[in-house]
């Protein structure tokens, strides 16, 4: 699971609920005033329609989490260098589970797109990137999570709003308590909804009379059409495609910057072959695009139209966009990227980074499980392991630190075992 800014949550709004939330947790005294606050919103809920006994079961013991602070303060899609970023998302064994899952569900895509008219490749890339196809969907309870936010800063309505709207998925019984589990924002279900879109957008697309997007994975497609469909999604429409600039490029970027692709085209702007949308037809030259540089004009560059503004509002980082974007090609048979990453530490594939793991752990690192997910005690190793040989100690899992696992001696660590 990859826990990051869900659904338009501003940074800022997220920074100055951080520095309430840090002041909040801790005093112990503080206790009291996390049972004011439950006292307030128990009000507010009630106010709100939310029955008595739904709000008591649920807020039944709670105490505020204080781990919630370290998923604040670690955002992936700007923390993260973009080659590592797409890469840990976009690999062989992620497109090949997504061929899979595309043929395992392909009436329920069919359908998907003729009522939503989204590309079913982008909706699987949604379902592959939030949750793994449904297998990682977060473990932290939802109104714990929340409540520990909302009671962070009292002044703060979001956490709030979605804290009133997840009560009332409960009360609705579409989906069982021991179903609300998600990341530390409130996101849950196989594609990662917020509560408040859920209740807005969520759809029975079983047919069964519930809009459970934890277990039924029609609903969770369906969902995802409906949630593009609604931001904007063009059909027939690429996302966009990449493109070479050239040498020396200082002209205008940026998704907002818009202009004909005539006018891209008149400032030495290409589009690069083979077709990197998936054999997508070329929009007329009035179409109004973007070039994105998301590593600077060295690296890989793209024009992009409306449909990728689509993805980028279900999660608002360029870096997030591109990924799904880019895994929804591959699904169609594009290959990767044809300009390189400006690096010579290119990024891992989850096999990769699992592999970095087990060698760590064969060196007698305690890094606890090998999932291929990179957390504190993996880059602690990784730093250690690095330092002693001789090599930068940036606790960071690239090609580099890979060939190096691969070529030194199996040798136990001269330190203590890295804790978390």
């Amino acid at each position: 699971m990859i826990f990051r800014r869900h659904r338009a949550f501003p940074y800022a709004l997220m920074m100055a609920a951080l520095a309430a939330f840090a002041g909040f947790c801790a005093p112990v005294a503080n206790a009291a005033s996390f049972d004011a606050c439950i006292t307030g919103l128990r009000k507010t809920a009630l106010s709100q329609g939310i029955d008595a006994t739904t709000f008591d079961k649920a807020l039944k013991g709670i105490e505020p989490d204080p781990d919630v602070i370290k998923s604040f303060e670690y955002q992936p899609e700007f923390r993260t260098p973009i080659w590592d970023y797409v890469a840990g998302l976009v690999d062989d064994e992620r497109v090949a589970d997504g061929r899979e899952q595309m043929a395992r569900w392909d009436a329920v895509l069919g359908n998907a797109e003729r009522e939503y008219g989204v590309d079913r490749h982008v909706i699987v890339a949604v379902w592959g990137v939030e949750s793994n196809f449904g297998r990682i969907q977060g473990t932290r309870d939802l109104v714990r999570s929340l409540t520990t936010l909302v009671c962070a800063n009292k002044r703060e309505s979001f956490f709030r709003g979605e804290l009133m709207a997840t009560l009332r998925i409960l009360q609705s019984g579409d989906i069982a308590a021991d179903g609300l589990t998600g990341s530390w924002a409130g996101a849950f279900g196989q594609t990662q909804f917020m509560p408040t879109t859920y209740q807005r957008l969520a759809v029975d697309f079983d047919g069964d009379g519930k809009r459970d997007v934890v277990n039924s994975v029609p609903d969770a497609l369906g969902s995802t059409a409906n949630y593009l469909a609604r931001a904007g999604w063009v059909a027939g429409e690429p996302w966009g495609y990449e493109v070479r600039i050239p040498e020396n490029y200082a002209g205008p970027s940026g998704r907002r910057t818009r202009q004909s692709l005539a006018k891209w085209a008149a400032l030495g702007v290409r589009r690069i072959e083979p077709v990197q949308s998936g054999g997508k037809p070329q929009p007329a030259d009035t179409t109004q695009a973007g070039l994105l540089l998301p590593a600077g004009p060295q690296g890989p560059a793209f024009l992009v139209f409306r449909n990728f503004d689509a993805i980028y509002s279900y999660n608002a980082a360029e870096s997030y966009a591109l990924s799904i974007a880019h895994l929804s090609d591959r699904l169609q048979g594009a290959p990767g990227f044809s300009t390189p990453w400006p690096t010579d530490d290119p990024g891992l594939s989850r096999a990769d980074r699992r592999e970095v793991q087990q060698r760590l752990i064969d060196r007698g690192y305690d890094i606890g499980t090998v999932d291929g997910m990179i957390g504190a005690k993996s880059r602690g190793a990784i730093s250690d392991f690095q330092s002693a040989q001789g090599l930068k100690a940036d606790g960071r899992a690239g090609l580099r630190v890979l060939k190096a696992l691969r070529e030194a001696p199996v040798t136990a660590p001269t330190v203590p075992a890295v804790t978390q």
